[in-house]
Formats: C-alpha cells, structure tokens, sequence
C-alpha cells in the first residue's frame, strides 16, 4: 500500500513538477535569446545564486527536513490545531530572522559599491544582489509552508508553486525587457525586480491550500516550545551540511566569473539541461519519499522502508542512467537546438562553452539524482548529522578539484572543470552515504539493486 500511495504521489508531483520545469525551459531559451553568454546574463546568475542558497539552507533544504518530522509527530499525537501552532511559530520566527540576515547582506552589498574598487564584473552583480536578496525571505517562507502542505499529503500546491516563478519570469521576459531599451544592463534590472514579485505571489498561494486543512496563517511570537527547539535542534546541524553543500554552488558561480564573463552564464545553461529531468524525476521522488519514510520511521517500519528506498532507487535509475549517456554523447547538439535560436545573442561561442560544461554536468544527472533520495532517510529517523560529516569532506574536496581543474585545464575549459568537480565528489558523496545507510535500515539490498540496473543499461 506504501509503495502505491508513493507512486501515486510522485507521479503526481512529477506531473506537476515536469510542466514548471518545461516551463522553465522555455524561460531559459529566452533568457539565451535575449542575453546569451553575456556579462549581465552572467552577473544575474551570480546574483541569483544568493537568494537561492537561502532557498536551500532555511527553506526547501535543511528548515522542511527538520520540519516535516515534528510536524508529522505533531498532527499524529495533537491534532492539526497543536501543528498549525508549530506552522506559524517557526514560520514567524524564521521570517524575522531572514529579514535581519537580507538586510545585512544588502548593506553589506552597498557599502562595497561605495568605497570598494570594483571590477566591472563585481559592478555588474551587485546591484542586482541588492534587489533579489529579499526573494530569500519571500521563497523560504513559502517553502515552509510547502513542507507543511507536503506533511499533509497534499503535494499539487507545492508542486506547482515554481510554476508562478516561472511565468512571472517568462512575462516579464517577453513584456517587459523589450520596454527598458536596447542595453542588456537595463533589461537584467527589470528581470531581477519580476523575480521579488514573483516571490510574494508564491506565498500568496499558499494560505488558501493550507486553510483548506484547516491550518491559518497567523503570527505565533510563542518560540520556546518543545517542538520548535526540536526542529531548531534538527535544522542546525542539517543546514550546516547543506551548508556547506550549497555555499560551494556559489563559490562555484563565483570562481566561473574567475574564469571568464562568461562562463556562469554558460554553466548555468548547461545546468538547466541537467535540472530539467532532475527536477522532474529526482526531486520530485524525493518530496514524496521524506513524509513517507518519516512516518515508516516513526513506527519502526524499517524493513518497509529498505523496500520502498530499493524500489524508488531502482525505478528511478532506469529512466536516469540513458539520459544521462545521451546529454553526455550529445551535447553540442542539445544546446544547439535548445539555445542558439536565429537573431539571437546565443551566437557559436557561448554554444561551445555551454556544451563543454554539460559534458561534465550530464553524468552528474545519476549521483544528483541518487542524492534526493538517499538523504531523505537519514532525516526520517532525525539523523542530521551524517550528512553534514560527509557533506563537510566532499565540499572540501570539491574546492580542490575546482581550484585544481581551472588552473590546470586549457583556456575555455576552466567552467567545465567546475562541472567535473562536482559530479566526481556527488558521486563519492552518494557512495558513502548508500554504504552507512545500509548499516542503518534493516535489509538493504545494494547488491540486488545494483545488478538489477547493470542489466538493465546492457
């Protein structure tokens, strides 16, 4: 019955996931049309990085992992009144918290403006630092409120969610660019400010879903409560391995504008190509997977939940491992005919770049992949720390690799060593965390697994 209810769920969420990354597709071969590999394309990625690792770290990322569980426990021992305190308790709080963090980092941001000598590749990024950083406040806000969704077992919602930042995006692209002049500057600007109003409409949609289960959004200023010190004592050291996970992203995106004006533009096209079946396969497994696992967990189900992780794991690799051999063999003629559309700004050159790094990215598709669902059942049994440790080694070694790999590698390559780095320490990361896992649930069957998808790639 577990494994229906998952399968359900997830090619619910999947569905639901696929139309936002499609649209998000489109948004990107705008995007090329429209800035190709330029500097503003460049320092808007760069920028965007920032709000995105607030995303990460207290929204999405470490806050619902440590959420969801007591959130569960809340409505299974209390009722849905005793979690819709939880909800707005930590929702409060985490609101107040991120404004005081945004408003430093804008501070920070303009003080640099005034008194630093700044290149024109640091000139370019800040100000559009300076008008995203309180997306971070509006999206992790809103991803709190999706975990609550997701607890409940209501996954449209959320899922759909990205979906309005998309359209904003895709809007303000084709309706409002083209209105602010010729020069791409003036265009990336309008661009950022449609991304903090595509925020504050995500959270919007959140309220009715919830009040539909009954739970209102309400300020909760009570934070000393056992539950909030448990999720706080749950999030802490998960956010510290997200981290240092997802602070390497932007250092990632900060050594590419190292290499060149153009390399995190093309690094983050080639990233789409990947996030695209991630997000609809991946990412969408694994939404389902941590509720699931935390109520197996909660109850001492643990040789169900080794099936339901063999099972996901299995189906998942099948689809994933032929992409990902066919984005590798093929990747100058996916960018191609995904980016370089006639009149465009995605000229021969920033093709070439972009299909140099989705070389490197598209076999990272099968640990980035594994990653969403291996890590959930750490945090279903509250083991936070596990992934922090490995987290912790694996981002270390990916500085090294990257440093290493953009001093070594030919010029127009550095960025593609960027992307070797991570799939190669992705890739022992899962390898650690699938081997500790196996001495965690009763009945891991890694090798009937692993022989299951051997016959299958041959």
């Amino acid at each position: 019955m577990a494994r229906h209810n998952v399968l359900r769920s997830t090619i619910l969420v999947s569905g639901c996931t696929g139309l936002s990354r499609l649209l998000g597709f489109v948004r990107e071969m705008l995007m090329a049309y429209y800035f190709g590999t330029s500097l503003a394309k460049s320092a808007f990625d760069v920028a965007f990085r920032f709000p995105n690792l607030f995303r990460r770290l207290f929204g999405e990322g470490a806050l619902s992992a440590a959420f969801i569980p007591v959130f569960a426990e809340a409505i299974e021992e209390e009722g849905v009144s005793a979690a819709n305190r939880l909800l707005n308790r930590m929702l409060t709080l985490l609101i107040v918290a991120l404004s005081l963090a945004v408003a430093v980092g804008i501070g920070a941001a303009a003080a640099a403006r005034a008194f630093l000598p700044l290149n024109d590749r640091w000139a370019a990024v800040l100000p559009l630092l300076q008008i995203m950083l309180p997306y971070a406040v509006l999206i992790c806000a809103t991803a709190l409120c999706m975990a609550a969704l997701n607890a409940l077992h209501h996954f449209s919602t959320p899922a759909l969610t990205p979906l309005l930042l998309n359209l904003v995006w895709v809007v303000a692209l084709v309706g409002v660019c083209p209105r602010l002049g010729e020069a791409p500057a003036a265009r990336i600007v309008g661009l950022a400010w449609a991304i903090v109003v595509a925020g504050a409409i995500q959270l919007a949609v959140q309220a009715p879903a919830l009040a539909w289960f009954g739970v209102w959004l309400r300020p909760g200023l009570n934070w000393r409560t056992p539950r909030v010190r448990s999720v706080l004592t749950l999030m802490l050291p998960a956010a510290l391995g997200m981290g240092v996970v997802q602070i390497n992203v932007v250092v990632d995106g900060l050594l590419a504008l190292w290499v060149g004006p153009w390399a995190p533009a093309a690094l983050t096209y080639s990233e789409r190509l990947v996030y695209l079946p991630l997000g609809m396969l991946g990412t969408a497994l694994g939404t389902v997977l941590l509720p699931t696992f935390a109520r197996q967990a909660a109850a001492g189900r643990h040789a169900e939940m080794a099936r339901t992780l063999e099972a996901s794991v299995q189906n998942l690799m099948i689809v994933v491992m032929p992409l990902a051999a066919g984005l590798t063999v093929l990747a100058r003629p996916i960018v191609d005919l995904t980016f370089a559309w006639k009149g465009g700004e995605f000229d021969a050159a920033s093709g070439g770049y972009t299909a140099r790094a989705l070389m490197f990215y598209a076999p990272g598709l099968i640990p980035f992949s594994l990653y969403k669902l291996l890590v959930p059942a750490f945090y279903a049994t509250k083991d936070t720390r596990t992934p922090v440790r490995i987290g912790a080694a694996m981002v270390a070694l990916n500085v090294c690799l990257n440093v290493t790999f953009i001093l070594t590698w030919p010029d127009g390559w550095g960025h593609a060593g960027l992307a070797c780095a991570t799939t190669l320490s992705s890739l022992l990361n899962c390898l650690l965390l699938g081997r500790i896992l196996s001495r965690r649930i009763t009945g891991m069957r890694w090798a009937e697994t692993a022989g299951i998808l051997v016959g299958s790639a041959a």
